[in-house]
């Protein structure tokens, strides 16, 4: 089974796609080169880095950047490409815009200041695993194992101060919290990104605006089926997949109905198929990755825009093992045109296993695109948010007035406490007891007021003593996050986390 030829069209209509746009989208920053700046035009070593084009760089400036020695590594947003040059290459009369490095805090998740129990690395297709490797061990970090992990990519686990160093070697493309159950070593779903013609999109970058509305104000798009799995009923399969647009139409205002032509603009086609499959993205056949999708229109040309492509050589299942709808509801989420979120736990995470709805996160990220869903009737509230996986804020606490001070004030203390964890020595444990004796230090420039722990299976309470603190701490069986985090009288804190897997 092949899928509609729409490949070479797509290729040919996005040569002439030019979405406007002259910033770069990062997760962490956005990129504005001012008018008239620089290009780069040769490259005096081996580097990562991004070319910037006036226009959607279509198949003519790609096969040229290749010709010239240049290896394309992917899309990124807006009219940018991610590219792997060595020393000597020569990139004049190719029309740049702009060129620049990734710059160290642009490869580091703004989830990063939150506990984490380990971290995802994601590094750049074009180096190997045993130098990514020895990149990680080099900047004191433990390399955790998970047989789910995409190529290029690793776990590991050590101290956040060393983050930034890592981020900043070129062979590193971005960093993000690992998923409890990545540390854990669970088999897990995993997402390469959604695509483009031109690449898939790195996790650095934001992908973003979406379909456009059409004529009556309204985004509703088709869908059909070119090919269903032969492992599941076809009523089944085909109802999964449904059941997932379903779900993202329950939050946001966007529509799906059955119908179309897979030749038609704004239509979704969706198609199992193995290895080569009509695209420039083959299956890699049982495992890995397990399904792609294109990205609306622009970034990716009609009639490619929007198609969602799924493994036949997996083993599908409904409501077990590689589920059919927990896939199709992160796909579908690519095909409204999301990318990968960095919050573990959320649909939009590059790791899953079964997933029975959307979170706050991935609420949140729809309707920023497509606004939320209008009720279903007159006087009928829309579909409540779920629980966000990290817990809602607290309530703010109500002002106090200040009593008028008596003397001057004195400066505000912004000063964070230091803390270490002495036992245990690692940062990722394994053992059988119910409960496990961690302990430390703890010191600030004015003095520590407590210290306190938090477990991610619930449970909290206070440590013994401050400067040097103790506490027994319960586990549950399976992966346990334990937060300690030590504070001040002015509110300022520091924190440390350990996983504990309770066996």
């Amino acid at each position: 089974m092949r899928f509609h030829q729409a490949a070479g069209t797509a290729l040919l209509l996005a040569a002439q796609c030019a979405w406007a746009g002259d910033v770069i989208h990062l997760k962490a920053r956005t990129v504005r080169p001012a008018p008239g700046a620089a290009a780069v035009t040769g490259v005096s070593r081996r580097a990562h880095f991004i070319v910037q084009f006036p226009s959607y760089p279509g198949p003519e400036i790609r096969q040229e950047l290749q010709r010239r020695g240049v290896r394309v590594l992917g899309y990124v947003p807006d009219n940018g490409l991610m590219i792997s040059a060595d020393a000597g290459v020569r990139l004049e009369g190719l029309d740049l815009a702009w060129s620049g490095n990734l710059e160290a805090a642009d490869k580091l998740s703004p989830l990063l200041s939150e506990p984490a129990p380990a971290y995802l690395v994601v590094f750049h297709s074009d180096i190997g695993m045993e130098a990514a490797r020895a990149l990680a061990a080099r900047h004191g970090f433990t390399i955790v194992e998970n047989p789910s992990l995409l190529p290029g990519q690793l776990v590991a686990a050590g101290s956040p101060t060393r983050l930034e160093d890592l981020a900043a070697e070129d062979e590193v493309s971005y960093i993000l919290p690992a998923s409890a159950d990545l540390v854990a070593g669970a088999t897990l779903m995993a997402c390469g990104g959604a695509a483009t013609e031109a690449g898939q999109i790195g996790e650095y970058a934001t992908v973003g605006r979406g379909w456009a509305k059409d004529a009556a104000g309204e985004v509703t798009l088709r869908y059909l089926f070119e090919s269903l799995t032969s492992k599941l009923d076809a009523n089944t399969a085909q109802g999964e997949i449904e059941r997932a647009f379903r779900e993202w139409t329950r939050y946001a205002e966007v529509g799906f109905t059955p119908g179309g032509s897979a030749q038609s603009v704004r239509t979704i086609a969706v198609g199992f198929g193995r290895r080569a499959h009509g695209d420039s993205y083959p299956f890699d056949g049982p495992g890995g990755v397990l399904a792609h999708t294109f990205y609306p229109a622009p970034p990716n040309a009609e009639p490619i825009a929007g198609d969602m492509h799924f493994d036949d050589d997996e083993n599908w299942k409904a409501g077990a093992d590689t589920d059919l709808f927990t896939v199709a509801l992160h796909e579908a989420g690519h095909a409204l045109g999301l990318g990968h979120s960095d919050r573990p736990g959320s649909v939009m995470y590059p790791y899953y296993r079964f997933a029975s709805g959307l979170t706050a996160d991935d609420i949140a990220a729809i309707r920023s695109l497509y606004g939320a869903a209008a009720p279903a009737d007159p006087g009928v509230p829309p579909a409540k948010p779920p629980a966000d996986p990290a817990g809602p804020p607290d309530p703010p606490a109500p002002p106090v007035p200040p009593a008028p001070p008596s003397q001057p004030p004195a400066r505000a203390d912004k000063v964070a406490p230091s803390l270490r964890i002495l036992s245990p020595r690692f940062t990722i444990v394994s053992t059988s007891s119910p409960s496990l004796t961690i302990s430390g230090t703890a010191a600030d420039n004015v003095g520590v007021a407590a210290v306190k722990w938090s477990v991610s299976t619930g449970a909290a309470g206070n440590a013994a003593g401050t400067g040097s603190w103790s506490a027994e701490v319960p586990l549950l069986v399976g992966t346990n996050v334990v937060t300690i985090r030590a504070s001040d009288q002015a509110g300022n804190s520091g924190w440390r986390a350990i996983t504990v897997v309770r066996r």
